[in-house]
């Protein structure tokens, strides 16, 4: 007997044809997978949609111009000389590699129709739900992506998708009445990688970005520098810092200096002269304390170097604000699509830190009592008998304290993709676990309301550019979820963290402070924050016009303040970003899969040291010691 031949699926040849197209170079295959992630090229792997059962002729275009993207990027485009050309990281990086895969793809355009259509099918795909209007404001629609439509406009002659005409028109006026003769050039360098990406910086400079290139050309100079030290970077903020704190020092003693001069010039005299000011000073009125001792970052970040040009433009905002619950329900269903995947192993943590939790609460009730809250299993004594007095019950004091825990979650840029999607999914998963143990949550997110400053740059430059202007960028800080609010109502805002345009910048000292302040405001008698980040904190407009580690030090500050003065205990997780050179508690992961798992064991090894330091207080002595022994 032959074995039956299993039959193959509709879109199986489909895929089949798409993932053998030769994706290769120097030797380099790349694998194509179909996946409900962002699509796009990551090292040997190419993603592209999952077609859906009965995929149309428009969706099958899309595929298949992602596919081809990929095969462009792979073919046209040289790894080893790109780390030379781009940025070293900011806006003008995102513009400069936006440029460059605009330039891999006018090369297929040009030489194969079929690639033409496919990609113009895949830009029209990217920009259907473009909420970007001729009424939108230029600081809220991205530079890149205007930019390398503009670019593909000259280098193809083909017109932006009708979708995005109106973001490309929001900046064309300002890039061509700079840039226009740069632009016109590009088409002649399409072939030559090195050629298009010098003319690309050129570009750069022309459009105001030429700071983050000095700075990258200042390090490789650095670098290269035989006779400097290669701590000297370090040792530059380091002297920068002590200066700073001299400053601070000196004019906190100013006024105690300018009125001990003569004393001072006195003391020459002998011991007589000492006794004489020792019974002057005396007379004197009391000067009040140095005020640097007794002041907080968190209440006034100036005295401690740290200045914010304006906040007129800062907002606060709520998750459903920022977009119609039309949106709102689609994001979520496409966070719920991915939810999916994770939900086997997250929900297994999940359940056992909510075994720990319940096991630890003791919860009970004492009945028969003269007073407290009527106790429904005996109501029919009250009818039998109405003066009967032992009709109540009341709740025995637990040992588990009142707490809530806040997320704060990184709405940076660099947290797009699978490391904002994986962070959703466990905030939503940990804030339904933690709601049915009787544990509130809130779930906040920073980022800023637009690239290179916004509002506040436009200020800054309409004073004339005054020196040291500080933070120059205005906050958004969004509350997708308050601590009083049940998960139920919440859990629609969350899908907000996949919308496209969301993730901008990330001022992490400001935002830690703005969680800790809500947090104190709270009843509860145990307060846990913990900080989800994929970096130090990064703003493009205000390290531009300030020392290099200007956030930083703001934020180890801020960390500083609350890990050592505060009641709330602070703990953190870095997205392959080590954190622990700022946080005492902190764990980094490699990978955003791992970051479920580390979330519930960070917070039930907090929950089991509480329940181990209660159950040593209650100890005997000897007991004390023998447990002391087996927590260290």
């Amino acid at each position: 007997m032959t074995a039956t031949k299993r039959k193959e699926a509709p879109l199986d040849p489909f895929k089949r044809a798409l993932t053998l197209t030769p994706l290769h170079r120097r030797r380099r295959i790349v694998e194509v997978v179909f996946t409900s992630e962002p699509p796009g090229l990551a090292g040997k792997t190419a993603r592209v949609p999952e077609p859906s059962r009965v995929p149309t002729k428009d969706e099958i275009a899309v595929i298949r111009g992602h596919a081809d993207a990929a095969a462009l990027a792979v073919a046209c485009h040289d790894d080893g000389l790109h780390p030379a050309l781009a940025p070293s990281g900011g806006d003008a990086r995102a513009v400069f590699e936006a440029i460059e895969q605009a330039r891999v793809e006018a090369i297929g355009a040009k030489r194969m129709e079929g690639v033409a259509a496919n990609l113009n099918a895949r830009m029209e795909n990217r920009y259907a739900r473009s909420r970007v209007t001729p009424e939108t404001e230029r600081s809220e629609a991205p530079l890149s992506d205007a930019l390398a439509l503009l670019v593909r406009e000259r280098l193809t002659g083909l017109a932006p998708p009708a979708k995005a005409r109106a973001l490309v028109n929001l900046w064309r006026p300002w890039i061509e009445e700079r840039a226009r003769t740069l632009l016109d050039r590009m088409p002649e360098t399409l072939l030559d990688q090195d050629a298009f990406g010098r003319l690309a910086r050129d570009l750069l400079a022309a459009l105001n970005l030429a700071d983050q290139l000095d700075q990258g050309d200042e390090q490789s100079e650095s670098d290269q520098n035989g006779e400097s030290d290669p701590d000297a970077s370090d040792d530059q903020d380091e002297n920068a810092e002590s200066q700073d704190r001299a400053e601070l020092a000196s004019e906190s003693r100013a006024e105690q200096d300018d009125a001990s001069d003569e004393t001072l010039d006195d003391q020459e005299d002998g011991a007589t002269d000492q006794l004489d000011r020792d019974s002057e000073s005396a007379d004197l009125p009391r000067r009040s304390e140095p005020w640097r001792p007794n002041t907080s970052v968190l209440d006034d970040p100036e005295a401690f170097g740290y200045k914010v040009f304006t906040r007129a433009y800062d907002e606060i905002v709520a998750a459903e604000d920022l977009c119609d619950q039309d949106e709102l329900d689609r994001l979520r269903a496409f966070l719920d699509k991915q939810l999916q995947a994770l939900h086997g192993a997250v929900s297994r943590l999940a359940n056992r830190l909510q075994r720990r939790l319940l096991a630890q609460q003791n919860r009970g009730w004492d009945f028969d009592l003269d007073e407290g809250t009527i106790d429904a299993a005996r109501l029919a004594r009250v009818v039998v008998d109405p003066m009967h007095p032992l009709m109540f019950k009341q709740e025995r004091e637990t040992q588990f304290r009142d707490t809530v825990v806040t997320l704060v979650l990184d709405n940076s840029g660099s947290m797009r993709g699978r490391p904002i999607m994986v962070a959703a999914c466990c905030a939503d998963i940990l804030a339904r676990t933690l709601e049915r143990c009787g544990v509130k949550v809130e779930i906040l997110g920073f980022t800023t309301r637009a690239w290179k400053g916004g509002h506040s740059r436009e200020a800054w430059l309409n004073a004339m550019k005054p020196p040291l202007p500080g933070r120059l960028n205005d906050l958004r800080h969004i509350i997708y979820k308050s601590a009083d609010m049940p998960w139920r109502r919440a859990r629609r805002n969350l899908g907000l963290m996949m919308r496209e345009g969301l993730l901008k910048e990330n001022i992490d000292g400001e935002a830690l402070a703005w969680a800790h302040q809500r947090l104190l405001a709270r009843p509860e008698q145990r307060r846990i924050l913990m900080m989800i980040s994929d970096g130090a904190p990064v703003d493009d407009s205000t390290l531009s016009v300030n020392s290099g580690s200007y956030l930083e030090r703001h934020l180890r500050q801020v960390i500083e303040e609350i890990e050592t003065r505060s009641p709330v205990e602070l703990l953190a997780i870095g997205i392959g970003h080590d954190v622990t050179r700022y946080y005492r508690r902190a764990v980094t992961v490699t990978d955003a899969e791992e970051l479920a798992g580390v979330m519930t064991e960070k917070l039930a090894e907090l929950f089991d040291e509480e329940h181990a330091r209660r159950q040593l207080h209650r100890s005997t002595p000897s007991m004390v010691r023998a447990k002391r022994r087996k927590l260290h």
